[in-house]
């Protein structure tokens, strides 16, 4: 039979194109008030201030990503959902209610002191998806203040790692747990703010997923989930088939693992074949020693944030990955497996491998690409007691750096990192909350790579103990060689570190990695962050440009 009549029997009509435009807005919506909610919640200012966290809807079935807040993180697309599927695996007798937390990097997390919360959200009885949000917790134990251990040389120096528990039980916190959470953990009395925060932000995503089920049905949403994946996949597989065919190669450079003073290499064979792109990251170097090691999530998430930079109008959902075939680098230190250290895999080897992608999709597509970003997120931390109030505190800083050069115009200055979009933490609250001053915070000018479109300029910045004794650790990167030009443009001024400690002063041996550095009362600590590469030639550069350039001295 043909005609409206069978149309009007097939059980899964198509969905039309408004409604689900509606719906896919809707669940995005959704995903953006959880962001806020736990934003404005929140007691740590790494999650307050700097919105170092991210929430996200994702597939009762296998924990395929449906939608993720706009505001959140890129680098915990791909670990959040693995991270979910790890937890279906697991989950039992489950009810409203139910709240696993769960930080294992090994079962598809990034480093520690990334903790994710994954809730089950019931619709009239029925398992319909799963919410989830990650947020950065200023300290989860470990040998030094905000687990930042730039030496550790096993996992278990790095902080307490959680497998997936309940830490609700049907909508209760298990007060047991919570205190394991608090023994293992400094400035545990100020845990509990972050804590609820982050349920709460659950809550407010299963109220109003209510209120978007309640509006157009479970069948008609399930409906248009299906149909945003479909589509997303379609959008990137036509990105993909507009790339000519061949094999791209390129690398990027680790400083150091924090343990061995010896560079590490990522080394990227970028295959497109068709509508589908094969990523062979298996000539990178070895499993280190240090904390540079990552863990397959984080891997392949660095792979599609990168995609993602590059194609920003692709949905974004599980579809999106599907013609990114990733090969598992085992054998690398691309494919971290217990006990190898990780607390500099989501924020800095992760960057890496974007650069590798990025380095890569230029040699293919290269009036479409940019030279490399600064890279680095510039992971700073700072613990000890304030004499002025008792208190313990963890401070924990991020910095931007420069944009890469495109073939638009020159790079953006002090951009966000590339995973994600999170902002450095106001002066003035960091001022107020610990006892540091900041004597300096400006753009450091000169930074970016020449070339006919010059790299975004990182900053410089410097910080000084005001009172007390203190710690003070970073895992950073792009210390040994800066952001990579690109078509003959230079790169970026390198990462660099400067301690003043009892009237003198060093450079880290790992130029960007040290950690437990005993300070006092008047020492300092000088960042100078990278500035993005240029793009092509320099000799090309518009000469306008060039005396512009020169009257505002941001070159020597």
């Amino acid at each position: 039979m043909t005609g409206p009549a069978a149309l009007s029997r097939d059980p899964h009509p198509a969905i039309d194109p408004i409604t689900l435009t509606v719906i896919q807005n809707g669940l995005q919506q959704v995903c953006n008030e959880m962001d806020l909610a736990f934003s404005r919640a929140a007691f740590s200012p790494v999650i307050s201030e700097t919105h170092d966290r991210s929430d996200g809807i994702y597939h009762r079935d296998d924990g395929a990503l449906i939608a993720q807040g706009e505001d959140g993180l890129p680098v915990f697309v791909g670990t959040m959902q693995d991270c979910c599927a790890t937890v279906i695996e697991r989950a039992r007798n489950l009810q409203p209610g139910d709240v696993y937390i769960v930080n294992d990097p090994y079962l598809g997390g990034t480093h520690l002191m990334d903790v994710k919360f994954v809730k089950p959200f019931f619709y009239k009885g029925e398992l319909f998806c799963w919410l989830a949000n990650t947020g950065h917790w200023p300290d989860t134990g470990g040998a030094v203040p905000g687990g930042f251990s730039a030496s550790a040389t096993e996992v278990e120096q790095e902080g307490l790692r959680l497998p997936p528990v309940k830490l609700y039980k049907a909508g209760a916190i298990d007060e047991e747990i919570l205190s394991i959470i608090n023994s293992n953990i400094r400035i545990a009395d100020q845990r509990i703010g972050d804590i609820k925060a982050q349920a709460a932000a659950l809550t407010v995503g299963e109220r109003r997923l209510t209120l978007l089920l309640d509006r157009y049905g479970a069948d008609t949403v399930d409906r248009a989930i299906a149909e945003m994946r479909v589509r997303a996949a379609q959008q990137m597989r036509a990105k993909i088939a507009a790339v000519p065919d061949g094999v791209y190669e390129s690398t990027a450079i680790v400083d150091s693992d924090g343990v061995v003073n010896e560079p590490l290499t990522i080394a990227l064979a970028l295959t497109i074949r068709g509508e589908e792109a094969h990523f062979d990251l298996s000539r990178s170097s070895p499993p280190c020693q240090g904390p540079m090691n990552s863990v397959i999530a984080t891997t392949r998430s660095s792979v599609y944030l990168a995609m993602k930079h590059i194609y920003p109008d692709v949905a974004i959902n599980a579809g999106t990955f599907e013609p990114l075939r990733i090969a598992d680098p085992d054998g690398t230190f691309l494919y971290a497996k217990y006990p190898r250290p990780v607390s500099g895999c989501a924020a800095e080897v992760s960057q890496r491998i974007a650069e590798a992608v990025f380095a890569a999709m230029t040699r293919a597509v290269p009036d479409h690409l940019f030279a490399a970003p600064a890279g680095t997120s510039g992971n700073f931390s700072l613990g000890g007691t304030d004499p002025k109030t008792g208190r313990g505190y963890v401070c924990y800083l991020i910095s931007g750096g420069g944009y890469g050069g495109h073939a638009g115009g020159d790079g953006i200055s002090n951009g966000c990192s590339t995973i994600g979009i999170s902002k450095t933490t106001p002066i003035e609250v960091v001022e107020q909350r610990y006892p540091i001053l900041y004597e300096e915070y400006a753009l450091r000018e000169g930074s970016g790579g020449a070339g006919e479109h010059r790299g975004g300029f990182g900053v410089r910045y410097k910080v000084r103990l005001r009172r007390g004794n203190a710690r003070a650790s970073f895992v950073m990167d792009h210390g040994r060689v800066g952001p990579q030009g690109a078509l003959g443009g230079a790169d970026g001024a390198p990462n660099t570190v400067l301690v003043e400690r009892g009237g003198e002063s060093y450079t880290p041996l790992h130029l960007s990695k040290e950690q437990g550095i005993s300070i006092t009362e008047g020492d300092a600590i000088t960042v100078q962050t990278p500035g993005g590469g240029g793009y092509g030639d320099p000799a090309k550069r518009d000469p306008a440009l060039i005396e512009r350039d020169r009257v505002r001295e941001y070159y020597p």
